[in-house]
C-alpha cells in the first residue's frame, strides 16, 4: 500500500499488478471474491450490494486478462449471469496480447440445472461452458446443447477440481478467473487447484445470515502468502 492518498491505480498499472504468470504450462485458477467487514458475501442474495467503483475496475480488469471464466452454477443463477461484457478497446487488447476476443462463461453444475432462457444463452456474444456429469439427466444436457453450449460430462456423479483442471488444459484455457460461488472454492481448495486469491473488502457491515468465501464440509488451514494491497478512498481493500 502506497503512502498519502490510498486510490486505485490506472488500468495499465492493474494489468501489471494482476498478469498471471508467463509461459503458463497448467491452468493457474485465480478466485476472486468481495465480502463486507464482517464477511458476508452477499447482500439479500446477491453481492451487488457489496460493490464499489474500485472493485468494479478491478472486476473489469481480471476478466480482461483471463482465457475463462469459471463460475458455480448457484453463483451464475443468484447473480443472474450473462456473458462476460467487453468494449473495443479491451477486444482489441485481447487480441494484441494473444487472447480470444471474449472469454467464454464455464459453468459447473453436476446436474446441468441450467436454464436455456437465462441470460447464459440470450445474453452473450460466447456460448457457455458446462461441465456436468455424466448422470445428469440427458434431456437436461441437450436442451444445453441445443441452446449453444459446449456441453461437457466431467465425472460419473460429481465435478472435481482434477478433471476440471484437466479439461481447462485440453481446452486450452490455462488463465483461469473462478468467481465463486463458495462451495466451489472450497472444491478447488480441497483439491490443491488455487493459485490466487483477489479478495475485495467492502467497506459495509452486513449482519444477517450470509456465508463466507468459502464452504466446505470440514474446516481446514490453507496457508497463504500477500501479493499486494490496494486501497481506494471510500474505504474499499
Amino acid at each position: 500500500m502506497t503512502s498519502g492518498r490510498p486510490t486505485i491505480p490506472g488500468t495499465d498499472e492493474l494489468r501489471d499488478l494482476y498478469a498471471y504468470p508467463e509461459e503458463l504450462d497448467a491452468p493457474w485458477v485465480r478466485v476472486n471474491f468481495i465480502a463486507s467487514l464482517d464477511g458476508a458475501t452477499h447482500v439479500e442474495g446477491s453481492s451487488t450490494g457489496l460493490g464499489t467503483p474500485a472493485d468494479r475496475r478491478v472486476f473489469g480488469v481480471l476478466r480482461e486478462l483471463a482465457d475463462v471464466v469459471l463460475v458455480g452454477a448457484g453463483t451464475a443463477r443468484a447473480e443472474d449471469y450473462g456473458g462476460a461484457r467487453t468494449n473495443e478497446a479491451r477486444r482489441a487488447w485481447r487480441l494484441e496480447h494473444g487472447l480470444a476476443a471474449v472469454p467464454p462463461i464455464a459453468v459447473v453444475s453436476a446436474g446441468a440445472r441450467i436454464d436455456p432462457a437465462s441470460r447464459l444463452f440470450t445474453d452473450t456474444t460466447v456460448p457457455p461452458i458446462v461441465f456436468t456429469t455424466e448422470t445428469a439427466f440427458a434431456a437436461d444436457k441437450q436442451r444445453l446443447v441445443d441452446a449453444g453450449a459446449t456441453v461437457l460430462e466431467l465425472g460419473h456423479d460429481s465435478v472435481d477440481a482434477a478433471a476440471i483442471l484437466a479439461t481447462l488444459e485440453r481446452l486450452g484455457l490455462r488463465r483461469v478467473l473462478c468467481e465463486g460461488g463458495p462451495k466451489l472454492f472450497g472444491a478447488l481448495l480441497d483439491g490443491e487447484a488455487v493459485d490466487d486469491l483477489c479478495l475485495t473488502v467492502s467497506p459495509l457491515l452486513v449482519g444477517g445470515p450470509a456465508g463466507r468465501i468459502v464452504l466446505t464440509p470440514n474446516a481446514f488451514t490453507y496457508p497463504m502468502a500477500r501479493a499486494h494491497v490496494l486501497a481506494d478512498d471510500d474505504g474499499t481493500l
